[in-house]
């Protein structure tokens, strides 16, 4: 359950600062790096805007990992003593995912997601999220409802 909760705060994190929109870092299988927002994943390809290459399309199977562009100042961030532990594990969690490439495309599946909107849009939980404050999200109804989500426990299956 656990688990699940933090994959579900992660996800909400993600969408709630607006995954695309944020800068990732595309390693791609031949080891070249590309800095650029995922606007999008279709029919097995990336397509991404770089501020040094325009909007590009990708195929899916060239990405070797995705992770955010300031991953290890995020890493450490999270682990210093004034962080709680359910941060730590959100941020060892976001590396794990961002680099699984179908894992990805079941997060941005979810971003139309109409609970998931409803609680993006919900100050108190967005606070709640923000804080990892298990216990309020545990007893909201619209948070229990989307730990059902299929595609939620799709994920968790796959960081298992």
């Amino acid at each position: 359950m656990l688990l699940r909760l933090c994959i579900l705060l992660l996800l909400i994190f993600w969408m709630g600062d607006g995954l695309a929109g944020q800068v990732q870092e595309i390693e791609l299988a031949d080891g070249s790096v590309i800095s650029g927002e995922i606007l999008s994943l279709n029919g097995g390809t990336y397509t991404l805007r770089s501020g040094s290459l325009g909007t590009i399309t990708i195929p899916q199977s060239n990405v070797r990992t995705i992770r955010p562009r300031s991953a290890t100042n995020a890493r450490t961030q999270s682990r210093s003593p004034s962080h709680n532990p359910v941060s730590g594990q959100i941020q060892d969690m976001q590396h794990m995912m961002t680099g699984d490439a179908d894992i990805m495309s079941m997060i941005l599946s979810l971003q139309d997601d109409p609970d998931l909107q409803r609680i993006l849009e919900d100050p108190a939980l967005m606070d709640a999220v923000r804080s990892g404050d298990i216990k309020t999200l545990e007893a909201n109804p619209q948070f229990r409802r989307l730990l059902r989500n299929p595609t939620i426990r799709d994920i968790t299956g796959k960081v298992k």
